[in-house]
């Protein structure tokens, strides 16, 4: 196992300290292992909270800032944060308007998280609600989650959103729009290597060099099926044409992500989204706005996803408000 770590039971540990010596902007409670904006925005405005397991970055951490999230909880790699971290977490963000927490769809995400809400509510009065993003279309049920599997609609929901509590939306607002992003949004990813839990110290599935991972969860779970390695055209045409088929994009504005798994180069993420963009225009669908880069990612995985978010003139004017965090930022 080559990676540039010092011990496996203490990457997080020291990921944190990395991440509070590289942000001043940020603040981290390495208690807790919650990432915080440094200056909380101001009272009367609704704040929001995600987390999940380390492993995906940018996602959650880098996402903390004016334009995006208030706080993200970290859980070990690949491993929910727990209900503790979480009920600190929003006590802190609340602002005096509630909080959203922003669950993707894996069982124990979903269920610290909701303990965390109900704990929070009774002890501190706090009122919490809940989106749980569910936009995989590769399987309905998989290893770690029953239903479909939160994954990169969660960028996108937690832009748009973001900006909308910044606007000033109230907590039932803001609510409803998170729910609007998620049925609207779709993804499907694939791998062509496995990626390495630091603790286990080997890949965690076996993936012969000819072969690729079609549906591939960002845990490295099952996916759909296992093909034959093709070319970037063909991959493309795999990726999207689930996606479309889930949802009817035609006839308004959409804004796409080609997501990078962590193992593969920028350039191959661009070669990969040319392919996507042609499949995409002769589909009919009207890309207004296009994301691409690492942003939910599996370690070391080698490999893509894209997702595609069904918008409006609202969603894309949420999109383009300011952002201001390490993982994106435009406007400021």
């Amino acid at each position: 196992m080559q990676k540039l770590i010092n011990k496996p039971d203490q990457v997080l540990a020291d990921a944190l300290r990395g991440v509070a010596a590289a942000h001043p902007e940020l603040r981290v409670d390495h208690q807790h292992r919650v990432i915080y904006r440094a200056r909380p925005k101001a009272s009367g405005l609704v704040a929001l909270l995600s987390g999940g397991g380390s492993g995906h970055e940018p996602l959650h951490g880098g996402f903390v800032g004016p334009g995006m999230l208030d706080a993200a909880c970290a859980g070990e790699v690949f491993t929910s944060p727990t209900p503790d971290q979480m009920v600190e977490a929003t006590t802190v963000v609340d602002r005096g308007a509630g909080v959203l927490h922003i669950v993707k769809n894996y069982t124990g995400d979903v269920m610290n998280f909701e303990m965390a809400g109900e704990m929070a509510a009774a002890d501190s009065g706090v009122r919490v609600e809940t989106i749980v993003t569910d936009d995989d279309v590769a399987v309905q049920d998989s290893t770690w989650t029953a239903g479909r599997r939160g994954v990169g609609i969660t960028v996108l929901l937690e832009k748009i959103v973001g900006a909308a509590a910044e606007e000033g939306r109230d907590l039932d607002a803001v609510l409803a729009l998170a729910r609007r992003v998620n049925e609207n949004g779709r993804s499907m990813g694939m791998a062509l290597t496995s990626c390495t839990v630091p603790a286990a110290g080997k890949p965690t599935f076996d993936l012969p060099e000819d072969q690729m991972e079609m549906g591939v969860g960002i845990h490295g779970e099952p996916g759909r099926h296992r093909v034959p390695l093709t070319g970037a055209a063909e991959i493309a045409e795999q990726l999207v044409e689930p996606v479309l088929a889930d949802l009817d994009f035609q006839g308004g504005p959409s804004i796409v992500m080609l997501n990078g798994m962590g193992g593969s180069p920028l350039i191959e993420l661009y070669l990969l989204y040319g392919e996507v963009a042609t499949l995409l225009e002769k589909a009919g669908v009207q890309v207004a706005r296009t994301l691409v880069g690492n942003y939910i990612t599996s370690l070391d995985m080698a490999g893509a996803s894209v997702t595609v978010l069904r918008a409006d003139d609202e969603l894309v004017r949420l999109w383009d408000a300011p952002v201001n965090t390490s993982g994106l930022r435009w406007g400021v």
